[in-house]
């Protein structure tokens, strides 16, 4: 099974790129986007001066539990980098989006409860709502956290998108908002 295998079958469609997509990144993007593969895992993701944006991790089950995940985290926190991503929300009827969250609290990643984050899937057309979560090196605000998935998004997520799906994604200001931290509960509170 080759790496776009991997990641289609572990992810949602609607949260996945098209394997041209992440291709062309890999090539005129290049400097900044990278694929970290091996037998049982494959990492995809952006670094910028800044910060370092997760777009895909996996772990194959016949892995887990050997410490791959946190290995792949720990060589990215080497970087001494803010560290972003996208997670689906805590679902009471998904046991591996639990197993997900708590392996990212474990690694000292925090949820941004400030930042709201929904965009259409091209591939569904459906409204797909995430979560971000990030580790922060040096105390990192929520606010930095904010602007590096503005520039993610705009870098990253609608890289080439009319051409290679025939539409464009929302944009940046419609996706992402940030806003009074009282209005969201934590999405690690839910797992304690």
């Amino acid at each position: 099974m080759n790496w776009y295998e991997k990641l289609s079958k572990y992810f949602p469609i609607e949260e996945m790129k098209s394997k041209e997509h992440i291709e062309a990144l890999l090539k005129e993007k290049s400097d900044i986007y990278h694929k970290d593969e091996g037998k049982n895992h494959v990492l995809m993701y952006a670094e910028l001066d800044d910060f370092i944006f997760i777009d895909y991790i996996f772990v194959s089950k016949d892995a887990r539990g050997e410490g791959l995940g946190n290995k792949l985290i720990e060589k990215l926190k080497k970087k001494k980098k803010p560290i972003i991503l996208e997670v689906e929300p805590f679902n009471y009827e998904d046991t591996d989006s639990e197993k997900r969250l708590k392996f990212y609290q474990r690694e000292g990643f925090k949820h941004a409860t400030s930042i709201g984050y929904e965009r259409r899937s091209l591939a569904t057309n459906e409204v797909n709502k995430m979560e971000i979560l990030y580790w922060a090196p040096s105390d990192e605000s929520e606010e930095q956290v904010y602007d590096a998935m503005k520039k993610t998004y705009e870098i990253i997520h609608t890289f080439k998108d009319k051409e290679l799906y025939g539409d464009s994604y929302q944009s940046v200001d419609e996706v992402l908002t940030i806003d009074d931290r009282d209005n969201k509960s934590d999405l690690f509170k839910d797992l304690s």
